[in-house]
């Protein structure tokens, strides 16, 4: 016979919210595991959780989508849960912090604020996080983002309080601007040795121009990179695949040989 009987299957969110409150609680009490967790030991397991949910995404994948949701979701009941094992906070501090900050960064809907359009309300909730606290408009974006993401969102940042270019065209001639000086520094059909550092902070500088003109197209470019990751992958296994088949390791096939799978692999 089991020792503990989990809380049945619930109908409503609040219940089926207390049904995980309540295995989380056993768990930490009685799991050998769950016990000697702590902050600092799930992080690197909830970064990984929340990569996972990010691919079931771009696989648009829901059922799986579902599921990813729910271990971000017992992460951050098991947070709370350790929190207030010291008295820090608790599950219901966070829930009410949450619903607070919503309410008094959203003027427009719980006050006397209007606003036109999407734009409007980026740049009141910019002002409003600066009536808060926040020393800069760009303190809010995590120090350990990958570059990428980072760009992305310093660019979002500074267009919340009105710095951005006025229309794509002006964003496309500095992307130009910026693969030309990059292309000074990084000349191909120069035989002077190349200044990496100076070539590095050109190329970092396009790269920041691109993304910002694919915000200006509405394209993000995390989500155009890892899909272009993906169909890469998907091509090379091909013609990994057709290499096996014909009895050869890739380096002793030659670059037509791989040219005419990989080719192939665009088709399928």
């Amino acid at each position: 016979m089991p020792r503990n009987i989990a809380p049945l299957s619930a109908e409503t969110p609040a219940n089926a919210f207390t049904r995980l409150l309540t295995i989380m609680d056993t768990l930490r009490e009685q799991c050998p595991w769950d016990k000697k967790q702590t902050l600092q030991t799930l992080r690197h397991l909830t970064i990984e959780e929340t990569y996972e949910l990010s691919d079931a995404i771009l696989e648009g994948d829901l059922s799986e989508i579902k599921k990813e949701l729910g271990d971000i979701m017992l992460h951050l009941v098991f947070y709370a849960r350790i929190a207030s094992e010291t008295g820090e906070f608790d599950i219901t501090d966070v829930l009410n912090g949450i619903c607070d900050k919503l309410i008094n960064r959203h003027p427009h809907i719980y006050g006397d604020v209007d606003v036109n359009d999407e734009q409007d309300v980026k740049r009141n909730w910019e002002q409003i996080k600066l009536k808060e606290g926040n020393k800069s408009v760009l303190a809010g974006v995590p120090l350990s983002l990958p570059a990428l993401v980072k760009a992305s969102r310093i660019q979002e940042k500074a267009r919340g309080i009105g710095f951005d270019w006025e229309e794509k065209g002006q964003v496309w001639e500095k992307v130009e601007e910026e693969m030309q000086e990059f292309k000074d520094e990084f000349n191909v059909s120069s035989d002077a040795e190349i200044d990496v550092e100076k070539a590095e902070g050109e190329f970092g500088d396009l790269l920041f121009s691109l993304i910002n003109y694919a915000r200006f197209i509405n394209i993000n470019p995390e989500d155009a990179l890892e899909k272009t990751n993906k169909k890469f992958i998907k091509r090379f296994s091909y013609l990994e695949g057709k290499a096996r088949e014909m009895g050869k390791n890739l380096k002793d096939m030659t670059l037509a040989e791989m040219d005419q799978f990989w080719n192939e692999a665009k088709k399928v």
